[in-house]
């Protein structure tokens, strides 16, 4: 922060004024704030021009909202929602970053780990064991369903399944019949 040309106190008339502007003399009385100094018609004067500038930044405030919502409604008719113009500024943003140097520069990198990588030993034994241990898996799976299924279908054959289910079907013939 540039020292000198901050002004920091929140009182000071000079408060937001571009650098070039504070040393632009003000008319106070040495004694400092200004109050008391202006006759009753300059002080007539100064309060009906603050009430037409207050009047003209009001009126600016309501001409820039109505131009806010005809370019809203603008837009809409073109459909250009905003939700599509995320999506556009997401999509060139993405392209920016794609056509970047630094972006070319650590695509050229990864792709040459990932050449180190899968050509390295540790990686194809890694892969072969992940192979076989997933094709064996498989195999063990397949085998528990076939055992399952098979259980389940002598279940169902033996006799006191068959009894179960009878009895299961008599309930349901007797509350039909009530």
């Amino acid at each position: 922060m540039d020292a000198p040309s901050q002004d920091i106190n929140l009182n000071s008339p000079n408060k937001g004024l571009p650098e070039h502007m504070i040393d632009v003399p003000v008319d106070t009385p040495a004694g400092g704030d200004g109050v008391g100094v202006l006759s009753e018609v300059e002080t007539e004067e100064l309060k009906s021009e603050l009430i037409k500038v207050e009047d003209e930044i009001a009126t600016l405030r309501q001409v820039l909202a109505a131009k806010e919502k005809h370019a809203a409604e603008i837009k809409r008719k073109l459909g250009l929602t905003t939700f599509n113009e995320l999506k556009q500024n997401l999509s060139k943003g993405w392209q920016d970053v794609q056509a970047s140097n630094a972006y070319k520069g650590a695509s050229v990198k990864v792709e040459d780990l990932n050449k180190t990588i899968t050509q390295s030993e540790v990686y194809k034994k890694t892969q072969a064991t992940l192979s076989t241990a997933g094709s064996k898996t498989s195999s063990a799976i397949s085998s528990v369903g076939s055992v399952l299924s098979r259980t389940l279908g002598e279940i169902k054959e033996s006799p006191t399944f068959k009894s179960f289910e009878e009895s299961v079907g008599n309930l349901k013939l007797f509350n039909s019949k009530t």
